[in-house]
This record gives structure tokens, C-alpha cells and sequence, in this order.
């Protein structure tokens, strides 16, 4: 027996959603953080392992990387440690010859941590908004064919 077809729409409208979004210009910014994202992944098991889940790839700017942690102490460890972050990314091929740490006032959120599901409760009115957003993605799709 074949599953509905509004089923078979819903499992694959936020797939379409995230690739009407990449197409565009505007997905610049998505493309990047992906990109970060998976250059923290790979730098992750260069980096000493008391550091490894303590601080989290920001951003890449040329020669310049910046590293975010979650306290003061972090960043002083973060500092001392700047030779061996820019080993590390040298031998994934990043050209680094510089290093920034940045505190953040919240933690980051942290690769090593977001395999676990999240506890929140997603409302029912949040659901249907985002049924709606994408719905509205769908018909402006439509519209451009």
C-alpha cells in the first residue's frame, strides 16, 4: 500500500524549502555557515584534546581564524594554546597565521552536543506557521515555472 501523497509532500517540502533557499543569492550566508560548520568538524580532532570541546571555529577571514568560547577561562587557555590551533589548521590546509578568541555569553553550541534531541516543546501554533511559510514557498515556486 503506497503512503498518501500530502504524507509524501510533508516529509519533502522542507527539503525543497532549504533548496529554494540555496539556489538564490540569498543562500550565501547558509552555504557559509555550512562550510564553517563542516571545517570545525574536520578541525575538531587536531585541536588538544582539553580544547576540543571547549571552544568552536567562528569564522575563517583569509589568514585570520576566530575561535568562540564560553568564559574568561576558556579564552586565557584558548590564547596560550595559539600555536598549536594554528598547527592544526594548517594541517587541514588552511593558510592561518593568525588567531582571535571571542567570548561568548551564552555557551556555543557545541558539535559534540547537538547529536542529542532537543528537550523543547515545539508549539502547535509554531507548526503551523512553519506548514504556512513553507506552503507560501511552495506557491511562489510554482509561480516561477
Amino acid at each position: 500500500m503506497s503512503e498518501p501523497k500530502s504524507s509524501v509532500r510533508s516529509r519533502t517540502a522542507p527539503r525543497q524549502a532549504l533548496e529554494a533557499v540555496m539556489a538564490d543569492k540569498a543562500g550565501n550566508p547558509l552555504r557559509r555557515a555550512l562550510w564553517l560548520d563542516a571545517l570545525d568538524r574536520q578541525l575538531r580532532p587536531h585541536l588538544p584534546p582539553a580544547l576540543a570541546n571547549r571552544c568552536r571555529l567562528a569564522n575563517v577571514d583569509g589568514e585570520h581564524l576566530v575561535f568562540l568560547v564560553e568564559s574568561p577561562v576558556w579564552h586565557a587557555k584558548v590564547r596560550l594554546a595559539e600555536g598549536q590551533l594554528l598547527d592544526a589548521a594548517r594541517s587541514i590546509g588552511l593558510a592561518a597565521t593568525r588567531v582571535t578568541v571571542k567570548t561568548a555569553t551564552a555557551p556555543a553550541p557545541s558539535p559534540v552536543r547537538n547529536d542529542q534531541r532537543s528537550t523543547h516543546a515545539v508549539t502547535d501554533a509554531t507548526h503551523k506557521g512553519l506548514r504556512d511559510a513553507l506552503a507560501c514557498l511552495a506557491d511562489v515556486k510554482g509561480t516561477r515555472s
